[in-house]
């Protein structure tokens, strides 16, 4: 699943346009025809925004000639130059189907009044700054000797006495055997 990730987040364009239903936007879309390429502006209201990481995309609406045209493109297609805002319009819906049905001026958007007209951008993902690396010296790390199981241990108490003739330090080591904790904790 983290490999996925990584090959996806490859993919994904540093910084991407902030894209909002019913504002009109020209796409600068990069077209090859046989070994010509050139680039092609589509100008429309956005109807959808959908998606999300690198599968997010947008439908873009207009009339040419007369006839309904909407095109889907991809926001980290490398295929998509920029996208450029023209009129920020206002819209309470996230999808605007209802334009496909309406002709002439009545398949626009309102204009949201005193909108500034911004090319605003999303970072998506930092640019990553290549630190210098500083080298340090390898010290062989020895092999770690390999631990023995663990066993179950019982604590021991432990106590000094000092003898104040020989002033000797003598430990007296208090066991409990066994069968008598096995005793109590049955109880």
């Amino acid at each position: 699943m983290d490999i996925i990730k990584s090959i996806e987040h490859e993919q994904l364009k540093n910084k991407i346009p902030e894209l909002k239903v019913g504002n009109t936007v020209k796409v600068h879309v990069r077209i090859k025809e046989g070994n010509k390429e050139r680039i092609q502006v589509f100008e429309g209201i956005i109807i959808k925004v959908q998606g999300g990481g690198v599968n997010q995309t947008f439908t873009v609406r207009k009339i040419s000639y007369g006839v309904g045209v909407e095109k889907t493109f991809l926001v980290h297609s490398p295929l998509v130059e920029k996208v450029e805002l023209v009129r920020v319009g206002k819209a309470r819906r996230a999808r605007l189907f209802y334009l496909r049905d309406r002709v002439g001026k009545a398949a626009k958007t309102k204009e949201q009044i005193g909108a500034r007209i911004e090319d605003r951008e999303i970072t998506v993902k930092e640019d990553l700054t290549e630190e210098p690396v500083v080298e340090t010296e390898e010290v062989p790390v020895e092999a770690a000797p390999e631990e023995a199981p663990s066993i179950a241990t019982e604590k021991v108490d432990v106590q000094e006495t000092v003898d104040t003739v020989k002033e000797e330090t003598v430990e007296d080591v208090k066991e409990e055997p066994v069968a008598e904790k096995e005793d109590k904790k049955a109880e």
